[in-house]
């Protein structure tokens, strides 16, 4: 088969969130960009992965790029224009349309990827972006410290191509480039002694990596019966018990995060007196802000503890390893939907929702299941500036405040959330101070070409935790892009840029005028 070469100014690798605001901005500086993702659908953690926004209480005023700002408003502006909303609805600034209580904006994945294709729209239509689905990356040319091509291929037709740029992004989900490309990296939990960092592990371990999850949309059809086929795993996931926890993973008792030693039950369906029902927690239509008749059921999405895989990783492991992970990862949650319509203990006594419907219209397949896992950990480049513990836990830096950075490219917060391990089985939520990204951890210690866009900039497992949320994923791209592209305009490398005070000050100026908050105000109130 003929392989096909193409050149543009920078070649971005994966079209999650940071894929995504890295073309963007890249494009508004008059670059050409190339972007390939491995699904069908660009965005990511919003829309082939299925998870509602994660954000700070902040959202709504600060805290967040200006395109983030402004894609939230273009959500809102889709249901408003093209859904038989209820008035008082239409008329809420502050528009929910799943009222789910994860977020102040629970949407469908669908209006994710109507946005973010209207968002780059004018770019993909004027030659400055092309975006080429289906594609994985196979192999790298590199010399010494550049990149020279990638090699991709079309996952369905195996065609070739050949991507030849000036600099390469990687916003894979697991960072896939860093091990092509020979660049340094790290990969499941430091050690303790590396990093300083309280939570840190004794000994490193490379494997233990956080749990990804394949998230599902339910929708409840009352007497009516859409029980699935028993899963092939079903009676394995159905005994589970979790090495750290004395309940089922299937059931409604679990340990509480903030005190194992408590026991906590969960509610699943709206009971009038629980204010927060699972059934709500990623719910992203609530039929009572629709017209009478639109909606048959609310919709929601499960991304549940339940659904949490944590057995094995699936990457630094062979591909024979990583297929049995992910189809035993499918298989839970498969099962979980199964156990729901079967045996799930309902309050009146019964067992099982039958009427409980997998929509896999929601999510864009057939069996109901989000396209990729919800990949919560990626490998991390070895940076100029490793973002630690110290940089962001409340109880360790306390009243010195904020962390704030010279070089900062942006903002975020959220806790310090580490899901089960694979290894180590380690989970914690620690309270977090909102955060800086210093463009230092943007930097790979040697590579000069290369640049990460999303989960895999210079942070700990730890700090992962936290820089891993939606808002952060996409400001950290929209940075990456704007660098590469004021790197190839002033003829410098983006070390040099951080190097030299007059770049350093220029290349700030610029990410500033173009909407990206790089501190937080002082008088901020926790």
């Amino acid at each position: 088969m003929e392989q096909q070469s193409i050149t543009a100014d920078i070649i971005i690798l994966g079209g999650g969130l940071g894929g995504c605001m890295a073309a963007l901005s890249s494009a508004k500086l008059g670059m050409k960009v190339i972007v390939t993702e491995e699904t069908d659908w660009i965005g990511g953690q919003l829309t082939s992965q299925a998870v509602p926004p994660d954000e700070h209480p902040w959202i709504e005023s600060f805290g967040c790029t200006r395109t983030y700002r402004e894609f939230r408003g273009r959500i809102r502006r889709y249901y408003k224009d093209n859904y038989p909303l209820v008035e008082d609805a239409k008329n809420n600034d502050r528009l929910n349309p799943g009222n789910g209580w994860v977020s102040r904006l629970c949407h469908e994945p669908k209006a994710a990827l109507h946005v973010l294709e209207t968002m780059l729209a004018p770019h993909i239509s004027s030659g400055k972006i092309t975006i080429l689905l289906g594609c994985q990356l196979e192999s790298v040319e590199a010399n010494e410290d550049l990149i020279e091509s990638v090699l991709i291929k079309h996952i369905t037709s195996g065609e070739m191509k050949k991507l030849h740029g000036s600099y390469y992004l990687d916003a894979t989900e697991c960072g896939d480039l860093l091990p092509l490309a020979g660049a340094e990296y790290v990969s499941g939990a430091e050690a303790k002694a590396e990093t300083g960092e309280p939570h840190a592990l004794e000994q490193a371990d490379s494997l233990d990596m956080q749990s990804f999850t394949y998230v599902f949309a339910l929708d409840h059809m009352e007497n009516a019966d859409y029980t699935i086929e028993k899963p092939e795993q079903y009676d394995f996931w159905r005994s589970f018990i979790p090495a750290h926890s004395r309940f089922p993973l299937f059931g409604w008792k679990m340990g509480d995060i903030h005190d194992p030693c408590q026991d906590k039950e969960i509610i699943f369906m709206p009971d009038g007196k629980e204010p927060m029902p699972f059934w709500t927690y990623r719910r992203i239509i609530d039929r009572s802000l629709f017209k009478e008749g639109s909606f048959e059921s609310d919709i929601t999405l499960i991304n549940w503890a339940q659904n949490d895989y944590y057995l094995g990783p699936i990457y630094e492991v062979t591909e024979e390893e990583k297929q049995k992970h992910l189809k035993s990862a499918r298989q839970q949650s498969l099962s979980l939907v199964y156990w729901l319509q079967t045996e799930a203990p309902r309050p009146d006594g019964g067992i099982g929702y039958p009427g409980l419907r997998l929509r896999g219209d929601i999510v864009g397949t057939e069996d109901g299941i989000a396209k990729h896992p919800y990949i919560r950990e990626s490998r991390r480049i070895k940076a100029q500036y490793t973002i630690t513990e110290h940089d962001v836990s409340l109880e360790i830096r306390g009243d010195q405040g904020i962390k704030r950075y010279e070089d900062s490219v942006g903002v975020g917060s959220y806790h310090l959330d580490l899901h089960t391990t694979t290894k180590s089985n380690r989970g914690f939520y620690i309270p977090s101070l909102p955060y800086e990204i210093p463009l230092g951890a943007l930097l790979p210690v040697r590579m000069k070409n290369l640049l990460p866009a999303c989960k895999n900039i210079g942070t700990t497992q730890i700090t992962n935790g936290c820089y891993r949320l939606h808002p952060t994923e996409w400001n950290i791209g929209e940075s990456a892009g704007y660098l590469a592209a004021y790197s190839i305009i002033n003829q410098v490398t983006p070390h040099e840029v951080r190097e030299n005070k007059q770049h350093l000050e220029a290349f700030l100026t610029l990410i500033q005028n173009q909407g990206i908050e790089t501190h937080w105000p002082e008088n901020l109130k926790q």
